[in-house]
């Protein structure tokens, strides 16, 4: 992709996502994740109502007068987008590739963050770390993430969440939101998800193609594994065959729905083509109520 070209789908992205995160996102956001605590804000005289466990004794004392501290919830969070930039990315059959919808939550997910003041950094992953941008806040800094996950090439094709996670573990030592935009095909990654989850707010976003789940009646085509270069014919007219696909995607499907709620994250579940606004606000208000 030219500079120019990539320059221009970097400007197309900030415009759609920008606006979503203004119009829509940017309260839910607020109110769905809470701050890192209670910061001191001020002393202020007792009012009939207020918690007597408040009352500054020292300046009460001073003043022979009852005086109270007042504390506010401390906004200011670190937000880490994990991203999937593996070779099964690269695969979409509903106007986008699922790479594309990570770009564009991604992008939603950091206009929001800064719009709450929060700083937000990136680990970009495949079987291994391929990049790691750390935590900053302002507008230039979520254009260079931006810019940074349409144009990457990646190393290796593979997928290891493990390896991320740990990474994650060991690069982030203070409590913060962590996203992993994933379609989640990978060796087995409980163990470190759930030490992470334990320390940090920890949300899953799965993406998927709807072709990941069905196979569609066209007879034999080539399947190509996109992380392993390899190709297999496939005999599609084989209603055995297309039920077998079915239950064994049905059941990943069914473990990982099991795999986030033991762990202690939240999931997501968005397809290509399909209008991910909806799942994200209702995501969003059901973090609300629970708080």
């Amino acid at each position: 992709m030219s500079t120019s070209a990539l320059l221009k789908k970097v400007r197309k992205i900030e415009i759609k996502t920008r606006g979503l995160s203004n119009h829509i996102f940017a309260g839910e956001y607020h109110t769905a994740f809470k701050g890192k605590g209670m910061a001191f804000s001020e002393v202020r005289e007792y009012l009939p109502g207020d918690d007597v466990r408040s009352i500054d004794w020292n300046v009460t004392a001073r003043y022979n007068s009852p005086y109270i501290k007042v504390f506010e919830e401390e906004r200011e969070m670190t937000v880490m987008l994990l991203v999937d930039v593996s070779g099964s990315g690269n695969f979409g059959t509903n106007k986008q590739f699922k790479r594309e919808i990570a770009t564009e939550l991604s992008a939603i997910l950091a206009f929001s963050a800064i719009k709450n003041n929060d700083k937000v950094g990136v680990i970009f992953f495949s079987n291994i770390i391929e990049e790691f941008i750390p935590p900053k806040k302002g507008k230039s800094h979520i254009l260079r993430i931006i810019r940074q996950i349409l144009s990457f090439k990646a190393k290796n094709k593979k997928t290891d969440i493990t390896q991320a996670i740990e990474y994650f573990n060991n690069v982030m030592k203070k409590r913060c939101i962590c996203f992993i935009l994933s379609d989640f095909i990978s060796p087995e990654f409980e163990k470190p998800l759930k030490i992470a989850s334990k320390k940090h707010d920890i949300v899953a976003l799965r993406i998927s193609d709807e072709r990941e789940k069905t196979l569609p009646d066209i007879g034999i085509v080539p399947l190509e594994d996109a992380e392993k270069n390899t190709i297999t014919y496939v005999d599609t007219s084989s209603k055995k065959i297309r039920d077998l696909f079915f239950n064994r995607q049905k059941k990943k499907h069914e473990e990982l729905l099991k795999l986030f709620p033991r762990c202690g994250v939240d999931m997501i579940d968005i397809y290509t083509g399909t209008d991910y606004v909806k799942p994200l606000i209702n995501f969003f208000k059901t973090r609300e109520r629970r708080r």
